[in-house]
Formats: C-alpha cells, sequence, structure tokens
C-alpha cells in the first residue's frame, strides 16, 4: 500500500476504510405495510403447568410513620401526678400531663378513688341551681341535732323565729364587704294616710335593730349597751321605737361602721340565753313601747318580723339573695298581724281615718267580720272583727274577704305597699276591705 492509497482512504479494491470505534448507521426500516402479516407464522402458546392459588394472609396493620415533632411522654413520680388530680379533675392539665395521669390511675387504686371523688365534687361546683343555702337549712341542722342530744337548756318555742333571724341576718352581714356597709338604705313605713321613707345605711338599720331590741333587754332588767359607753335604761331615752332610733343615730359621735355587728350580736346572743334561763316565767313579762306594750312572747316575735323586713331591706341595697322566713315561722308573724289588726282599726277609728262601727257588739251579736285569705307558705285563714277589738271574729258574720301572698302580706304589714294595690283578690264589703288594708299597712314602723 502506498502513502497516496492511505491518504485518501481508500484501499485498492476502492472500498472505505472502516474506521475505528465507530458505530454503524442502520439502513431505513420498511413500513408495515410492506410485511404480509398472514403470512408470517405465530408463534405456539407454550402450555403452563397450573399453579395452586395463594394462601390469604392479614394485612400488615399501617404503622403511622413518627411524628417528629411530638414531645415524648411524661415520666412523673407519685407525689406530683397525685398533685395533679385536682387539675385533671377540672380538665386544667396539658395533653401530656393527661396522658400521664390517667396511664397512673390504671395502676393505682388509692390515687383512681380521690380521682373518682374529685370529679363528682366538680359536677357539683357546676350545677344549673342556686348556690344560696335553703333558708330552712339551719333549723333543720339544729333539730337533727337536738333530736338525737336534746339541749339541757332548750331555746324556747316561741323564741325561735327570733334565734332563726338574727342568725339569717348575720350570715349575710359576714358575707359582705367594707364598703358595703356604707350602702344607701331607704327605710320605709306607713303614718296615717301615706307612704315615709328615712335613708341611711346598712350600719344605720343595723344600729336601729340593736336599739330597738333593747327594749326586749330593759324589760328583762339588763344593761344595754348603745354602741356609745351609755346604757339605754335612762330617763333620757324614749321608749318608741322611732324617737329611740333617732336619737341613737344623732348621737353617734362618727358614721357606724362595720364595727356595729359585734354589740348586735352579742345583744341578741344575750337576749335569746336569757329567755332560755328564765323559761316560761318570762313568756307573758310586758315589753313596753311607749304607746303600747306587747307580752314577751309577742315582743320577741315582733322582733323577728322586723329583723327579717330589714334585712330584705339590707340585702336589696348591697344586690345579695335573701328568702322570707320558714313557712312555720312566717305563719307565726302573720298571726301576730292578725291579732294586732282590731286595735289598729280601732285607733284607726278613734282618729277618724276609718269607718264606724256598723254593729253594736253584743253577747249574742259578735259584729262583723273580714275573712282574710293568706295563701303560700305559711298562710292560712283568719277573720279580723270590724266592729270592736274585744269581739271575736266568725266565718258566719263575714262581710267580705281578703286573699293576699304570704310574703305580701307581710310587705304591707311593714309599710312597703302600698294598701291600694295589696289585695290580689277582694269581695263584699269596699268600706270594710279598705279600712282593713290601711290597719295592716298602719302597724308598721321605723
Amino acid at each position: 500500500m502506498t502513502g497516496d492509497e492511505h491518504a485518501n482512504g481508500r484501499e485498492g479494491d476502492g472500498r472505505d476504510d472502516e474506521v475505528q470505534d465507530a458505530r454503524r448507521i442502520p439502513g431505513p426500516r420498511a413500513a408495515a405495510d410492506d410485511f404480509d402479516l398472514d403470512a408470517v407464522p405465530l408463534p405456539l402458546p407454550v402450555p403452563q403447568e397450573p399453579q395452586p392459588a395463594p394462601k390469604p394472609t392479614a394485612p400488615e396493620p399501617a404503622v403511622a410513620p413518627p411524628d417528629p415533632s411530638a414531645a415524648p411522654a411524661l415520666m412523673l413520680s407519685h407525689r406530683v401526678l397525685k398533685a395533679l388530680l385536682g387539675a385533671w379533675a377540672l380538665a386544667t392539665c396539658s395533653a401530656q400531663e393527661t396522658e400521664a395521669v390517667e396511664a397512673h390511675l390504671t395502676v393505682c387504686a388509692a390515687c383512681a378513688d380521690e380521682a373518682l371523688r374529685l370529679r363528682d365534687a366538680v359536677g357539683l361546683l357546676q350545677t344549673d341551681r342556686s348556690l344560696d343555702l335553703d333558708p330552712t337549712l339551719r333549723s333543720r341542722v339544729i333539730d337533727t341535732c337536738l333530736s338525737r342530744r336534746p339541749a339541757d337548756i332548750p331555746v324556747p318555742d316561741w323564741a325561735a323565729p327570733y334565734d332563726a333571724e338574727t342568725a339569717r341576718l348575720d350570715a349575710l352581714l359576714r358575707d359582705i364587704g367594707r364598703s358595703e356597709w356604707h350602702a344607701p338604705v331607704r327605710l320605709k313605713w306607713f303614718e296615717g294616710e301615706q307612704a315615709v321613707n328615712r335613708k341611711t345605711t346598712v350600719a344605720g338599720v343595723i344600729g336601729h335593730l340593736m336599739t330597738v331590741d333593747g327594749l326586749v333587754g330593759t324589760a328583762l332588767g339588763l344593761d344595754v349597751p348603745l354602741g356609745d359607753g351609755t346604757m339605754g335604761r335612762g330617763a333620757d331615752w324614749p321608749l318608741p321605737p322611732g324617737a329611740r332610733t333617732e336619737k341613737y343615730w344623732s348621737g353617734a359621735r362618727r358614721p357606724l361602721t362595720r364595727a356595729i355587728r359585734e354589740p348586735w350580736r352579742e345583744q341578741s346572743h344575750t337576749l335569746i340565753r336569757t329567755v332560755s334561763f328564765a323559761g316560761r316565767k318570762v313568756a307573758g313579762l310586758s315589753v313596753s313601747y311607749g304607746d303600747f306594750a306587747l307580752p314577751m312572747h309577742d315582743s320577741l316575735l315582733d322582733r323577728s318580723f322586723e329583723c327579717w323586713v330589714h334585712g330584705g331591706d339590707i340585702a336589696h341595697a348591697v344586690d345579695y339573695p335573701y328568702e322570707a322566713p320558714s313557712a312555720a315561722h312566717l305563719n307565726r308573724m302573720i298571726d301576730l298581724a292578725a291579732r294586732l289588726l282590731p286595735a289598729a282599726l280601732a285607733e284607726r277609728r278613734r282618729s277618724g281615718l276609718a269607718g264606724p262601727a256598723r254593729h253594736l257588739v253584743t253577747a249574742g251579736s259578735p259584729g262583723r267580720s273580714l275573712h282574710l285569705e293568706v295563701e303560700g307558705a305559711g298562710g292560712g285563714d283568719w277573720y279580723i272583727p270590724l266592729d270592736s277589738p274585744a269581739a271575736i271574729g266568725s266565718p258566719a258574720h263575714a262581710v267580705a274577704q281578703i286573699a293576699l301572698d304570704s310574703v305580701e302580706f307581710c310587705q304591707l304589714v311593714a309599710g312597703h305597699v302600698p294598701p291600694a294595690e295589696a289585695a290580689a283578690g277582694q269581695e263584699g264589703n269596699r268600706e270594710a276591705i279598705r279600712d282593713v288594708l290601711f290597719a295592716a299597712a298602719s302597724l308598721s314602723r321605723l
């Protein structure tokens, strides 16, 4: 081979020299239409041996991938877990704390019992019922205790309403704040033909109750402190409740504060102890109120009525719930008012504020009566003699009827409800109805 032949890349026979490592480019393929497919023999299928059906297997449980952001489970001691039971019962634990506590409850019986008690307690706290105590709770507890162990010196039955109402008012006073002792209170009563009122404070109301309660102490021969270092037994101290209270208020060296509660409460305890030790000997003792007097058993009932009424005045001033007395005590208060009505009616008649008597009261003719029907707790039926306080009312001689709710009747007697708006139902002699309603309101006083 000459150098020229190598130079032009051709061999002596005229073929191109193949370049080393060069890829051969295949020629163009014929189109599918160029073949006779029917003429091309297809390969025969190879027979396959039958394979047994696979046995069913349980699916593997799906495993969630670990959450890298999740916090590891807490490892807490028994002491810490026990301390968390209260928060767990209130559902205020974190998710990790809740998980740790609930895991612990499955292995610790003592903590499980405690957790159950706490959950029950939380259920009581979330009740929709009022949390105010039943006004009869104190008397029921005392009755239960006394039934198991009678008191050596029992409180007389006629003094029980005063004992209960002073205790209820004291419970209210313990609940109010220091500033609420200066909250304004408007005391209301009825004089002649119109309602009157007097503005004071919560502390002033307690001073008023203490001053008038002192009349009971005076009748019992007690030294009655009046909060200013004096004793309310001298001749310079008036007997009528209104004048007595005004003297006490005007003589106070400074505005009354919550410090008045202690002498008032101590005085009420002293009165209860004194009548309890004295027993029946003092039940009929006369207690003078200046222009009228009441036997001791009625006087303490009158004081319990005023304590309840003024307790309601205080509760209204400080927005505090305050219920009526128990039905048994309320019935006694209503009965006292019904027994005082004939004398009050006669007094208004002497003053020209009520119509004259229409019938002469004799042994054979007791005169006219009014049927007073008091509905609700503590209610009942009373027949008020209209023509003489000495007469005895009877259904056979009733010429009129008044129907009122028990609490509304007491509010009328307290001077808190106008007589013209008091009766829910009226029937019969209109003059007799009006006279009795106004006589009931005239029983009120400061």
